[in-house]
């Protein structure tokens, strides 16, 4: 394979180059729509303590969708690389999951760190949904 059909193809997966086929050009651009920033529920019942100095803001999270938890139908555990960090909150999560079971693309960034001893001020996060 060539380098550029290489490249056009790596990117292609991720939504980010142009889908070309046999006829036509086309492009698909991908829209920004910010969500919600959250603070994460859960930081002393996980590993984010742990983790905490490999932390910085701008780094990307994972969203994984727990439809069977006990605790909460609507779950969306907080990952970073693979590491789980805690949740979205409960009061915010129906419209995400809801999202994230139709397959929609969401991607979520850190945006702000604190040295607190409060858990729920540690990690603040923002989810935006790349729409196209």
């Amino acid at each position: 394979m060539k380098r550029n059909n290489f490249l056009v193809s790596m990117l292609q997966m991720t939504g980010l180059a142009p889908r070309f086929t046999p006829y036509t050009l086309s492009f698909t651009r991908r829209r920004r729509v910010m969500l919600q920033e959250s603070p994460l529920a859960g930081y002393q019942y996980h590993r984010a303590a742990s983790i905490w100095p490999f932390l910085q803001v701008g780094e990307q999270l994972h969203l994984k969708r727990e439809p069977s938890n006990p605790h909460d139908p609507y779950a969306i555990a907080v990952w970073f690389k693979n590491e789980h960090l805690g949740y979205i909150p409960r009061r915010e999560n129906r419209t995400l999951a809801r999202l994230l079971d139709q397959g929609e693309l969401l991607e979520t960034t850190i945006v702000r760190l604190l040295e607190e001893e409060n858990p729920w001020r540690k990690i603040r996060f923002r989810v935006e949904w790349l729409h196209q």
